[in-house]
């Protein structure tokens, strides 16, 4: 890695999802995301992100939790049943949220997610998040 922050690109072939409404938050992930060496496909619900998941694999998704037609919550309960019933290797599902309390860590937790990460997103969290799931990634 080098001092300016941005990770080396080999890190370039982990396949994020960000699930997010708000296209101006959505705008500055991406961007966030770029600039650490990073690519994600974007869609704008727990439903369209269920969708996706069936279409390609992911190594990480960025959900959201208040989203329209389907949360956050529930589209992670939902890809967990699916996981659990079809014996596929679980996805890392963070969730990405301005609801930063003990009880919503909580209630990320209990639908399954496999971290929290709070909004405004800091740069350097998200980063030490991305370099902790890829490390996972490369440890299968």
């Amino acid at each position: 890695m080098d001092t300016s922050g941005n990770l080396d690109s080999s890190l370039s072939s982990f396949n994020i999802l960000l699930a997010e409404d708000n296209p101006v938050n959505q705008k500055v992930a991406k961007r966030v995301l770029t600039h650490l060496g990073y690519q994600a496909d974007v869609v704008n619900n727990g439903e369209e992100a269920i969708r996706e998941i069936a279409d390609k694999s992911y190594d990480l998704i960025l959900m959201d939790i208040q989203m329209p037609e389907m949360d956050g919550l529930e589209a992670t309960k939902y890809i967990r049943k699916q996981e659990s019933e079809r014996q596929l290797p679980p996805v890392a599902i963070v969730a990405m949220t301005a609801n930063a309390t003990d009880d919503d860590q909580h209630l990320c937790r209990d639908a399954g997610m496999s971290g929290y990460i709070s909004k405004p997103i800091q740069i350097e969290k998200l980063k030490s998040l991305l370099q902790q799931y890829e490390s996972l990634k490369t440890q299968k």
